[in-house]
């Protein structure tokens, strides 16, 4: 059956529909059909935890839905909830351009890559044969230009579809996009920034919008300003060092982790004479993230203007000498060893963030059972992931299951949420409030219940003559 057109006949046109991110906080994947054999897709991420949305969990990232109509694939970022299921896009015959900003062009083949051998295949051909295909799809298009694609052939006159890239401040080449048809425009919001991230300028808000779709990972949360979570990361770290142990840090490997380095390097800039801070040593433990690192310096024209200026002042805020990066995997076995047998004091960055894979993984297996230890999340922990286990569970003495273990929690388990690299409800907010023309209609998707309620509520008393919904 072709979907697109059982919907054209009970619902007018164009018309948005949802394959993730409905359910929670992963899987985004949005459709915007516009006739009956034209549609666009905006993102295509994996799921992570406990989280659906139709059929498709996080143990099943097949393409569900059709995908005959899909002249094209948006993508807003490029991290895995965003672009997860891409390879399975391909597989299922996908073989329509893939635009996205130049910088997220350059990033994403990485990201893929992974994901690919992760999920589908470690065959060096096999891969190799895949990333070809996405290479040949991945279309760049720059910040702030219109880019039009043609309606096909139930279009009226040559009429077309545009769409433009705004800068998001997410991550590096992280975008919000604007998308023009039928005189009608719609916001994808992604997933937008905090302002006052470091690294990124800050998030504007879009001239206007008739129908906005936007995220709600923080709809009913408001972040501490930048000074406080700076203070608070510098206390945290300086009380878990008095345990002479590790202080671990899940973290993403695109954004948070060089947003991570940033800070803590400027701690130890701004306490020249702290002799804790001058002689601890960084562990940078993923080689994606060192890869990701290692772009982010290349892209340093994407930086904002603190972050230049201090490249001027001849500092490297990613690439500083207490920073020490672990390539191969027998010295990250290495590395845990040492540290468990003799209560090292240091800071482990590793991926993931929700803690669902990666180095961290053996680490928190090797040493949430020290006390030495400490765990410290900068980031949202998904349902059903072990990061909202330890999260929850950790202050309380309890355990987490890893790759099938029970591991017992005695480490202490912090959180500092001012770290979060997604805008919280006052920025969700002010994008709407700050459009010249406000939309009539919002769409509220990638969040908790609590938190897209909290912001359906606020989006409601904003515009009372809006139709705000949640997603579903």
């Amino acid at each position: 059956m072709n979907i697109s057109k059982n919907i054209s006949a009970v619902v007018s046109l164009p018309v948005i529909s949802h394959h993730g991110a409905v359910d929670g906080v992963t899987g985004s994947c949005h459709r915007l059909t516009i006739n009956p054999n034209f549609s666009l897709l905006i993102d295509c991420g994996s799921f992570q935890g406990a989280e659906t949305s139709g059929k498709a969990d996080a143990n099943s990232p097949h393409i569900d839905f059709e995908i005959d109509s899909v002249a094209a694939l948006i993508v807003t970022h490029c991290h895995i909830d965003h672009v997860g299921r891409i390879p399975w896009l391909v597989a299922a015959g996908f073989r329509k351009p893939i635009y996205c900003t130049p910088a997220t062009a350059h990033l994403l083949p990485l990201v893929l890559e992974d994901a690919i051998k992760l999920g589908i295949t470690k065959d060096k051909r096999l891969v190799e044969s895949f990333l070809k295909v996405i290479n040949s799809l991945i279309a760049p298009v720059e910040y702030k230009t219109w880019f039009s694609l043609p309606l096909g052939e139930n279009a009226k006159n040559g009429e077309k579809v545009k769409f433009k890239f705004q800068p998001a401040g997410h991550i590096l080449g992280s975008a919000y996009v604007e998308i023009d048809c039928h005189k009608h425009r719609f916001v994808f919001s992604g997933d937008l920034g905090a302002p006052y991230t470091p690294l990124l300028p800050s998030p504007k808000a879009p001239y206007k919008a008739d129908t906005l779709v936007i995220e709600s990972t923080y709809g009913d949360k408001n972040h501490i300003g930048r000074k406080q979570r700076r203070a608070q990361l510098k206390s945290v770290v300086e009380r878990c060092l008095e345990n002479n142990g590790a202080v671990l840090i899940p973290a993403f490997s695109i954004g948070r982790t060089q947003e991570l380095l940033y800070e803590i390097e400027d701690i130890i800039y701004r306490s020249a004479n702290n002799s804790t801070w001058q002689d601890l040593t960084i562990i940078l433990d993923s080689p994606m993230a060192a890869d990701f690192t290692a772009h982010y310096k290349k892209l340093s024209a994407l930086w904002d203007k603190e972050a230049k200026r201090k490249l001027k002042q001849g500092r490297h805020p990613l690439d500083f000498d207490n920073l020490y990066t672990i390539d191969d995997h027998q010295q990250h076995l290495d590395a845990i060893e040492y540290i468990r047998r003799k209560g090292s004091p240091c800071i482990v960055i590793a991926a993931s963030g929700m803690c669902s894979g990666g180095r961290i993984m053996n680490y928190l297996q090797a040493l949430l059972p020290d006390s030495r230890t400490d765990v410290v999340f900068v980031g949202y922990q998904a349902k059903g992931t072990p990061g909202r286990d330890i999260q929850k569970y950790g202050p309380r003495g309890g355990y987490v299951v890893l790759d099938g273990q029970r591991v017992d929690i005695k480490a202490g388990v912090y959180t500092l949420s001012g770290y979060s690299a997604h805008a919280d409800q006052s920025d969700l907010i002010n994008f709407v409030k700050r459009m010249r023309y406000k939309p009539g209609h919002i769409k509220i998707v990638h969040g908790d219940d609590e938190a897209k309620v909290a912001l359906q509520a606020k989006y409601q008393a904003l515009l009372p003559e809006c139709f705000v919904e949640i997603a579903g």
